[in-house]
């Protein structure tokens, strides 16, 4: 029994350092554009690659990897990720050209993907039930949520002392200690029957173009042609309805629809959602919003990250126990309320006049609560809805909800906050600046650049000016998140239905 004890803490371990690693690659990255502007000569959009490449591709292998770590064993599949995203993580750090870096960032992409989602299938097998299972869900949540949050201070910390390819190759050997753990402590686990069945082949490809070229259309939409667009867009919706032809007519297909008729797994899903469309993509700018924002420095940001953060991994086992206490169809749709909240808060603490830390320390402080209370109770939900053969399908759901919605509001989150600067310098210059000198400077500001000088303002106006547009765009992305939050919510409370409905679902399922 010690034995066992001792080697589920070391498969958790591993687990969790590659769900770290995942997500640092999410959030550490955009602290550095500045150096691969100066080093690598990256323009603008080229920076924007940089970034969505590896959402991009992440989106595109979810459910492909369920479906094959099923069959082929997700402790395999997980190694292989693992030393994909290794090799990968190389390549970036070793990277001279822009182009060479967006090629390495996807392939990255398509291995993290891979690697994160393994991992919850892996947790789900290695901790099938009772209070270790919350446990396990609780700590890896912890894990991956300060990867997200505190990547932007890691990213800048390693940037400083060892240079921006340390970001990227800092990687490597953790990659190693994460294949040593999981190698020796996790079980193989896989679907018995996969092994007789024919891979669905159809399914993975087409679900895999259309995820990707949804995901194209938003992040890079504004740089295309309408014709572009139109093809893209065109191609896309063709992808997503050969697949659900593909999905009803196979005999053993990727995607099993029956599992949304249990409402207690649909509910959890519209968490997952409600999660991404507010929390985590915000968090991929907020460290900008409090440099530009409100002009704090590296240390202070990371005091204040530290408000958005803690309270996110102390409320875990509080959602843990209020899953237990008050049901699934309680505990997130209250978690993602909360968070709207926070994020309302928020804004109104920004937009009072002469913002401060604790103008918006309680907004922090509610967020990061409300994504606390909701994260454990939706991977425990979801993982736990459907028989463990299936632990694959299940996560790649939760996962493909997770990241798709994920991927798609960094890019949404990013176009509403570029609008609303312009919004702001429109309103402040009037017709006597072209619109599109407008948004190019909108774009800058929304990097982060606030002493760009424009001719037609003095260069002693370019801070004020640039920094009053960035928090009114914060402004409008605050509000996004919030009413998205709260919304969906509501959609993931009707969801769930009445506690009978809920019982009644869990226990066809079990």
């Amino acid at each position: 029994m010690m034995f066992e004890r001792r080697r589920d803490a070391l498969a958790l371990t591993g687990t969790c350092l590659a769900s770290l690693l995942f997500y640092l690659e999410v959030s550490s990255v955009p602290v550095i554009l500045q150096d691969l502007h100066m080093t690598l000569g990256a323009d603008f959009k080229a920076l924007q690659w940089v970034m969505n490449a590896y959402t991009i591709a992440c989106t595109t292998v979810l459910m492909a990897t369920g479906t094959l770590a099923d069959r082929f064993g997700r402790k395999r599949v997980t190694l292989i990720a693992t030393v994909a995203f290794a090799m990968a993580s190389l390549g970036c750090g070793l990277a001279r050209h822009p182009d060479a870096l967006i090629i390495a960032r996807f392939l990255q992409g398509l291995a993290g993907g891979a690697m994160f989602l393994c991992s919850v299938a892996v947790l789900s097998h290695q901790f099938p039930q009772g209070a270790a299972r919350g446990r396990a869900f609780t700590i890896w949540g912890m894990v991956g949520g300060s990867g997200l949050g505190f990547g932007p201070l890691i990213g800048s910390w390693i940037s400083s002392i060892a240079g921006w390819p340390w970001v990227f190759l800092i990687h490597v050997p953790l990659s190693i200690v994460a294949l040593g753990l999981i190698g020796s402590t996790v079980r193989e686990s896989r679907d018995t029957s996969a092994a007789t069945k024919r891979l669905d082949m159809a399914g993975m490809v087409t679900l895999s173009l259309a995820v990707f070229g949804f995901s194209f259309l938003i992040t890079q939409g504004s740089d295309l042609s309408s014709s572009w667009i139109a093809a893209v867009a065109s191609g896309s919706v063709v992808a997503f309805l050969v697949f659900l032809l593909a999905e009803k007519y196979s005999t053993h297909p990727m995607f099993d629809f029956g599992v949304f008729r249990h409402r207690s797994f649909s509910g959890a899903i519209v968490g997952c959602i409600g999660m991404n469309v507010s929390y985590w993509p915000f968090n991929v700018y907020l460290p900008i919003y409090l440099s530009g924002g409100l002009g704090y420095g590296g240390r202070q940001i990371g005091f204040l990250l530290l408000a958005y953060v803690l309270p996110y991994m102390l409320a875990q086992p509080l959602g843990e126990m209020v899953l237990r206490r008050f049901q699934a169809r309680v505990a997130i749709p209250m978690g993602l309320a909360i968070i709207g909240i926070g994020l309302l808060v928020l804004k109104v603490g920004s937009s009072s006049a002469g913002a401060n830390w604790l103008a918006v320390l309680p907004g922090l402080l509610l967020a990061g609560l409300g994504i606390g209370l909701t994260s454990t109770p939706v991977t425990n939900t979801t993982t736990g809805a459907v028989p463990p053969h299936r632990a694959g399908m299940a996560s790649g759901l939760d996962s493909s909800a997770r990241l798709i919605t994920f991927a798609m509001n960094i890019a949404a989150m990013g176009l509403i906050l570029i609008e609303g600067i312009y919004a702001s310098l429109k309103a402040h210059f009037g017709p006597n600046v072209e619109p599109s000198t407008l948004h190019s400077l909108a774009e800058k500001i929304a990097a982060g650049q606030l002493t760009v000088a424009p001719s037609f303002a003095g260069s002693d106006q370019a801070a004020p000016f640039a920094r009053a547009a960035l928090i009114h765009g914060f402004g409008w992305v605050m509000l996004y998140g919030g009413f998205g939050a709260i919304a969906l919510a509501g959609v993931s409370f009707l969801t769930f239905g009445s506690t009978r409905g809920t019982h009644r679902s869990e226990n066809n399922l079990e």
